[in-house]
């Protein structure tokens, strides 16, 4: 892809790879680099110091800051003020486990920079898979599970809904999910041509032996949680790039310590806050006895506080996201056999030969294309046998299947049931696309009430039947449609009827009869398309494939409709 002239996005663009990632992209002259990262004075430094290094740059350098897996309301908020807070708490919570739409995802601050800014190019560099695993999961399932041991009921316990709708708050998977959801609706509307990620492996390229860990057991279960976010991240990210009409999809994992920014003597920090020095004297030593306790008493804490004695300051190399670290520690991660480490630069540059069309054989997703079975020619030829001898079954013990509602979504079966109403009327295409919906609602309609055999098929499956009256339902004991969404019951209105309708009921009314003759014509109508004489292989779908079988075929009519309507057909095969 051109670079000049494009806009380019980088979140994360303050941190050690972001950085090189905009010094390497500025001698390809987009039009401009929008730095994006947490904090004001991350962005103001990251754009400041761009300013300085490319003084005479005909590229335009602007900075955005906020949390972007957050509301805009919420951007600005670290996330113990959002989660301290139970209005904040409860939307944070609906944002997570609600139905994904286009009005959640346009109240995000992800969604709103990208519509502001609308990039051709984005280059991700923040960590997600420790943004969302460091939350930590297991704390928060202890502290549920601590409040249910003191709750007595009845009654609301104090604490209790709070550590739940916390735990809500944490899952990592509704998180991602909801972060590639939002990511990828987003890009698509404001027209992203590629997207790249710079992922991780969670351990720096060790296994699960890794000895490094924050006083948990080994290996570390918040550690391996950031390996398991990670790797879901790239299998989305993989579906992602199999999805027509979005953006292209690469993903970078270094598997190494990414190193360095700077090596200098100063004050340590940790999370933004100066170490301060304290002293205990051993004729102050506490007595282990008894319980140990994490937090120290009014005692420990006065004598602490007595004994504090300005900041600590040393000699350190800053890695980044990483952290500082003591010449020691560096020496010892990055020795030979433990993590090593690679340079920023090395990882910008394969990014952007990337974006340029390279191959450098680094990107994750192009890699598990490579590496993935996909369909064969043995399954293809295999597939016209095993449906021949499923036909030939059907025959002899004379009953269809259609539909069993194992594979989902109900719209499937909802397809194939109709179809099949179709096919029990008329096995020819062409008759059929002349018929009146108004006939086929009376043909379909007779078929339900004259045959129990074929209702019951529909029924017990779950699959609701809904008569031409659009107001009277058939159902069994159980409906797929709607689907349980923390309730038992629904209010029923048109717009509702429509949509559950839609997702999954045997739909007798005449304005569906409408829809399928009007698919019928459109099928066909691809057919009177191919000149005559065409015999190449152009067309996937010609006249023998909807008129080599004596009657029509449900399968394919619903195989259809999911690749034209539904925009759900396969990119690679």
């Amino acid at each position: 892809m051109e670079i000049k002239g494009k806009r380019v996005l980088i979140l994360g663009g303050w941190g050690l790879v972001g950085s090189a990632i905009a010094r390497e992209l500025v001698e390809h002259e987009p039009e401009r680099i929008v730095l994006c990262s947490l904090e004001k004075w991350q962005t103001d430094d990251a754009v400041r110091q761009m300013g300085i290094e490319f003084p005479g740059s005909c590229v335009k350098f602007e900075g955005e800051f906020g949390d972007v897996f957050q509301r805009t309301e919420f951007k600005h908020l670290n996330r113990e003020e959002i989660l301290r807070d139970p209005d904040r708490r409860r939307k944070v919570m609906n944002d997570l486990i609600g139905d994904f739409n286009r009005d959640l995802q346009h109240a995000q601050f992800l969604y709103d920079i990208l519509a502001r800014h609308r990039p051709e190019i984005i280059v991700d560099c923040i960590n997600s898979a420790t943004a969302f695993a460091y939350q930590d999961i297991y704390r928060s399932s202890l502290e549920v599970a601590a409040s249910l041991d003191r709750y007595q009921g009845p009654g609301d316990f104090p604490g209790v809904r709070e550590n739940v709708e916390r735990l809500l708050c944490t899952s990592y998977t509704a998180q991602l999910i909801r972060h590639v959801q939002i990511l990828f609706g987003s890009m698509v509307e404001v027209g992203t041509k590629i997207y790249v990620k710079i992922g991780t492996s969670g351990t720096g390229g060790m296994g699960l032996n890794i000895p490094y860990t924050h006083s948990e057991e080994r290996p570390s279960k918040m550690l391996l949680s950031k390996s398991a976010v990670a790797g879901a991240h790239t299998l989305l990210l993989f579906l992602m790039g199999r999805t027509p009409d979005g953006p292209i999809i690469k993903e970078f994992k270094p598997t190494a310590l990414i190193a360095w920014k700077k090596i200098e003597h100063g004050k340590i920090s940790r999370r933004g806050k100066p170490v301060k020095l304290y002293d205990l004297h051993p004729n102050q030593a506490i007595k282990l006895e008894g319980r140990l306790a994490l937090k120290p008493d009014e005692k420990l804490r006065q004598l602490l506080e007595q004994s504090e004695g300005g900041e600590l300051d040393a000699v350190f190399i800053d890695t980044g996201e990483n952290g500082i670290f003591s010449a020691a520690e560096f020496e010892a991660i990055t020795m030979l056999g433990q993590m090593q480490f690679i340079t920023p630069e090395e990882i910008a540059r394969s990014v952007v030969y990337e974006i340029k069309g390279g191959n450098t054989g680094h990107d994750v997703i192009n890699a598990l294309d490579q590496a993935c079975q996909g369909p064969t020619y043995r399954a293809g030829q295999l597939r016209g046998s095993a449906l021949q001898r499923m036909r030939e079954l059907e025959a002899k013990h004379g009953v269809r299947g259609v539909a069993f509602e194992m594979l989902g979504p109900p719209k499937l079966s909802k397809l194939l049931w109709e179809a099949e109403l179709l096919r029990r009327t008329e096995f020819d295409m062409s008759v059929l696309s002349q018929t009146s919906a108004e006939e086929l609602s009376r043909r379909a309609f007779r078929q339900i009430q004259e045959d129990p055999k074929l209702r019951q098929r529909i029924l017990s499956i779950g699959i609701p039947i809904l008569l031409p009256d659009g107001t009277s339902l058939l159902r069994g004991p159980e409906i797929k449609v709607p689907a349980f969404r923390g309730e038992w019951e629904f209010v029923v209105t048109p717009a509702n009827i429509d949509r559950w309708a839609d997702q999954g009921w045997v739909d007798l009314r005449v304005s569906n009869f409408v829809r399928w003759v009007a698919r019928l014509k459109l099928m066909l109508g691809e057919v009177e398309k191919i000149p005559f004489n065409d015999t190449s292989s152009r067309y996937d779908r010609n006249q023998d494939f909807w008129m080599s079988e004596p009657e029509l075929n449900v399968g394919k009519l619903a195989g259809w409709i999911f690749i034209h309507e539904d925009k759900g057909g396969r990119m690679k095969s």
